[in-house]
């Protein structure tokens, strides 16, 4: 299991970082491209870190976001090595290698690309430009690019609140990264019983053999 998991981590990381400088080569912030329609479009924006375009302001507060991360990536890494260690359920071990790769391109992001690429406001980034950089280690800003604007309106006039306002269906912008760690997680909440039910089974068999030994 640790070659599929391996394979998947590489092939996630390869496709997000791919897609990710194809972008940032290609297009400023803002520019977006219709893929089908108005419900799938290619829109260029950058995020401080967290995903689907949440922020962490201040600089200290993406540093600390940026430790953060690599310290939670340093966490599943030794846990999905655990996992794979000791025979876990294979869709478990799939579940923890995407949230992983998904969580692994982010960091890259955040890490190295305020180091290796110029601003996007306005006109497309060079790659490793002269002049250095738009931030510095730790201090890079997220690509995302994927945008489904699924379904718009406006809310009935006597709903609380937001009566008449508009409204769009799905509103974030995010990356294949993103869209790793989400499929790996929805897929522990949907499969939690047959996971974690074999983890128990596991601990108990584990306390007899001991006890048997002991007695």
């Amino acid at each position: 299991m640790l070659k599929k998991s391996l394979l998947i981590i590489f092939l996630i990381l390869f496709i997000d970082q791919a897609v990710k400088i194809w972008i940032k080569t290609n297009m400023y912030i803002g520019q977006e491209y219709s893929v089908f329609g108005n419900w799938f479009i290619i829109h260029f924006t950058e995020n401080e870190g967290m995903a689907f375009g949440m922020k962490f302001g201040g600089e200290y507060g993406k540093l600390i976001l940026s430790l953060f991360r690599i310290i939670a990536v340093g966490g599943i890494g030794w846990y999905l090595f655990k996992l794979i260690k000791e025979n876990a359920d294979k869709l478990y071990i799939i579940c923890m290698s995407l949230i992983f790769a998904g969580a692994v391109g982010n960091i890259i992001d955040s890490v190295f690309y305020g180091m290796i690429f110029s601003e996007s406001y306005f006109n497309i980034a060079q790659f490793m430009p002269a002049d250095g950089g738009y931030g510095s280690f730790l201090h890079g800003k997220v690509v995302d690019m994927l945008y489904f604007p699924l379904i718009s309106g406006n809310y009935p006039k006597w709903l609380p609140f937001w009566g008449g306002e508009d409204y769009l269906f799905f509103r974030p912008v995010f990356n294949i990264a993103d869209s790793a760690i989400s499929i790996g997680v929805v897929l522990l909440i949907i499969f939690q019983k047959r996971f974690f039910k074999k983890e128990n089974d596991n601990k108990e068999n584990t306390d007899t053999k001991v006890s048997d030994v002991t007695a």
